[in-house]
């Protein structure tokens, strides 16, 4: 029998315009951590999709457990006990955990002796048990949309352990989770290693790598460039191989040149939906020429802030001023026609319109101008020399350049559409909420350095992120939150890293 109980050999797959895999020969052992690692639109989540049937592969062939196999649906995949979390994931919002996680396996009984129906009861009381055994507690009747992130995540977990899975595939799965969160996840996975399950890890993200993975498979352009033993091989060498040059992971920064008052947030105060105060009493400003970062856990209003300043949230008490104009009760076209550029943390749902085109996106906040829109008739030419504009620029890949449609482009990309967007609207405010979420090391280190070089040009930046790397790195002035309120303003230069992450955890006052 063959060590490997994955063999994906000489795999290529196109769309049109593009070569997401080229000749890729890839083994897995059984019961290892193997991680797949490339920049975005790499071809990491095409490779692994082929693996769970949700593309099947123009070229080549796959073996599991030494037998050549055709896998032409996930329904397929399962049966063959492979699972995959998605980094987006497939969740039925208004179902339960349970309901979800039986969802075209339900266990069905006969009442009466012929009549069929769902043993709702024993299903939950089966997820409990799954769910403790491998640590992934969930209350089973909980529904789906009142549920954090990280239990979703654990949700889809448990779906596959519930089919059997054997051969797990996870996408980027810490990267929409908190670090505390990120330590839980990487010890589940190492749990389930040890339990037998072979692990894929697709992902960008080098000291997770360093910390559970065995092998590195690294792809670059759509091909395997390096197969390497994560023990013997160093974070730079692994990120010089996936992006095909040296990393900087030190950012350049010019002093601070600090201009007038851009904006200015007074007695902010936010009520959720639940009318719970997310945001109490929060006020500061941010000049022209700095970078103001909100650090904090997630969850303690720095989102709701941005949010609110945006006019995603009504404000319930405060003021909030840009360039001494009151714009609090403003629509949100307005506060985008009077200089806010908006990076929202949920690209999808905020960020951008799925189904339309590269330039259609890239025009979103503009296309009623009259540089792209007369008498009422959109120039359609002019958003495909403006977007072919910000491809180059911002090296935006896509199959079919402007004319490609966004859900079809990997999350790294897409974000990248967002930022080109907002940076080249040029306006006095820009607003990034967790901006690098999701991105490889050397998009992360592109956009630090266009957020610098928007700070040079005298923009205000208002940076949220949950990355303290990334706040400690970009930051002028840092402020903490905790529980809705900042609880520190202070030069980010004067303060350590260790004595921002206390203040977030509430520990200084």
């Amino acid at each position: 029998m063959s060590e490997y109980i994955v063999e994906m050999r000489h795999i290529t797959k196109k769309f049109p315009g593009i070569i997401a895999n080229d000749d890729v020969t890839l083994k897995i052992k059984k019961g290892e951590i193997l991680a797949i690692l490339g920049e975005n639109g790499a071809g990491k989540s095409t490779l692994m999709s082929m693996l769970f049937g949700m593309y099947e592969p123009d070229e080549g062939e796959i073996f599991i457990r030494g037998e050549k196999v055709n896998i032409t649906s996930p329904n397929e995949a399962t049966k063959l006990n492979i699972g995959m979390v998605h980094q987006h994931f497939k969740l039925v919002e208004d179902y339960t955990i349970t309901q979800n996680i039986i969802l075209g396996i339900e266990p069905k009984k006969k009442r009466w002796g012929f009549l069929p129906y769902v043993d709702i009861k024993e299903a939950n009381q089966k997820v409990a048990e799954l769910s403790k055994q491998y640590g992934l507690e969930v209350n089973p009747t909980s529904i789906i949309k009142d549920i954090t992130v990280s239990v979703q995540q654990r949700v889809e977990i448990l779906k596959m352990l519930y089919r059997d899975a054997e051969i797990l595939i996870f996408d980027e799965p810490t990267a929409v989770l908190t670090p505390q969160e990120i330590e839980f996840l990487l010890q589940v996975i190492k749990n389930l290693r040890d339990n037998g399950k072979t692990i894929i890890l697709i992902t960008h993200k080098l000291e997770e790598i360093k910390k559970i993975a065995d092998r590195c498979a690294v792809l670059c352009r759509g091909k395997l460039v390096e197969m390497c033993e994560v023990a013997t091989t160093s974070t730079k060498e692994m990120a010089r191989l996936m992006v095909g040059r040296e990393v900087t992971f030190e950012l350049a920064k010019k002093v601070p040149k600090y201009g007038k008052e851009v904006l200015k947030v007074e007695h902010l105060t936010v009520k959720d939906k639940n009318n719970f105060e997310v945001v109490k009493d929060v006020s500061f400003s941010i000049r022209s020429g700095e970078v103001f970062a909100i650090a904090g856990v997630s969850g303690n209003g720095q989102v709701e802030i941005a949010d609110a300043i945006a006019g995603l949230m009504p404000v319930t008490e405060g003021k909030i001023l840009l360039n001494n104009e009151d714009i609090t009760h403003m629509s949100i076209r307005k506060r985008t026609e009077v200089g806010i550029g908006y990076i929202p943390e949920d690209r999808q749902t905020y960020g951008l319109l799925l189904d339309f085109t590269v330039a259609e996106n890239a025009v979103l906040k503009d296309y009623f101008k009259s540089e792209f829109c007369e008498k009422g008739i959109l120039k359609r030419e002019k958003f495909d020399t403006y977007g072919n504009q910000m491809i180059e620029k911002y090296d935006i890949r896509s199959g079919q350049g402007v004319k490609t449609q966004v859900r079809s482009m990997s999350g790294g990309n897409q974000q990248k559409i967002i930022i080109a967007r907002e940076i080249e609207r040029d306006v006095p405010l820009i607003i990034f909420v967790q901006p690098t979420r999701g991105l490889d090391i050397g998009a992360i280190e592109k956009i630090h350095e266009q957020i610098i070089a928007e700070r040079d040009k005298g923009k205000a930046i208002l940076l949220i992120s949950l990355e303290l790397e990334e706040v400690m790195n970009c930051a002028d002035t840092i402020g903490v939150i905790y529980n809705g309120q900042i609880k520190q303003i202070a030069d980010a230069k004067s303060l350590t890293t260790k004595q921002v992450g206390e203040y977030m955890m509430g520990v200084q006052a």
